[in-house]
């Protein structure tokens, strides 16, 4: 079954896919959609409800699905349709191979470093710590993406700022595995907090260090989270 929230979601898209009506801005909203957690592993995502969701062709919504499948966001199982993948260790190893050569280097050596992007890294900073007094962990660990989009905006590369979007997605399937996702995500809040005062006091090269640290806990803590083989 695909997720009632997700597809409402998808409706409120709607706008946005029918001022360009591309596949890639169709691809676009549903990626979205895992990026947030509104779809899950497994779900199926039939076409013809995508296609009434965003009001746009079947052929868009397959070239838009067919996108994802080639993103690993989405697979294609023969007979049974579309579904959002359920990524395995190796994917888990491969996305912080990437997330490990890109987010610190960012962080150390961006370009578009300033006052500005900084900002938003504390607005997501500030988003998870609301959440996190509210008991919203699922809205804890969206702000969490939101905070790890923003470290690799300061590279100021809208390639690479379109690469973390499919690491974010890929990442949030991973997080699903996460037995306990307070357990996982609240140590996070704290480390978010001293990254972002690094980049706020201006220290790059200590806060790059500290991604770096970050990045190499997380890994461990979901690889943990799968069957040992």
């Amino acid at each position: 079954m695909t997720s009632v929230d997700a597809l409402a979601s998808l409706g409120r898209a709607r706008a946005l896919v029918l001022r360009t009506t591309t596949a890639e801005r169709v691809a676009d909203a549903v990626r979205e959609e895992v990026v947030e957690g509104r779809l899950r592993p497994g779900e199926r995502l039939p076409e013809q409800a995508v296609c009434t969701a965003l009001g746009v062709s079947r052929n868009t919504v397959r070239e838009a699905l067919s996108q994802l499948v080639a993103e690993r966001v989405l697979v294609r199982e023969a007979n049974r349709g579309v579904f959002v993948a359920q990524p395995d260790r190796d994917a888990v190893r491969d996305v912080y191979r990437v997330r490990r050569l890109v987010e610190p280097a960012a962080v150390l050596s961006g370009e578009a470093w300033d006052a500005e992007r900084v900002a938003t890294v504390r607005a997501a900073v500030d988003e998870g710590r609301r959440a996190a007094d509210t008991g919203d962990w699922a809205g804890v660990g969206s702000a969490n993406q939101h905070f790890h989009r923003a470290l690799v905006a300061l590279a100021g590369s809208p390639r690479l700022d379109q690469q973390m979007a499919l690491l974010l997605a890929e990442m949030r399937l991973v997080f699903h595995r996460v037995p306990d996702v307070r357990e996982f995500f609240e140590p996070y809040l704290g480390r978010n907090d001293v990254i972002c005062g690094l980049l706020e006091d201006g220290d790059r090269e200590r806060a790059a260090r500290e991604v770096t640290e970050y990045l190499a806990a997380a890994e461990a803590q979901l690889l943990a989270a799968y069957d040992p083989r």
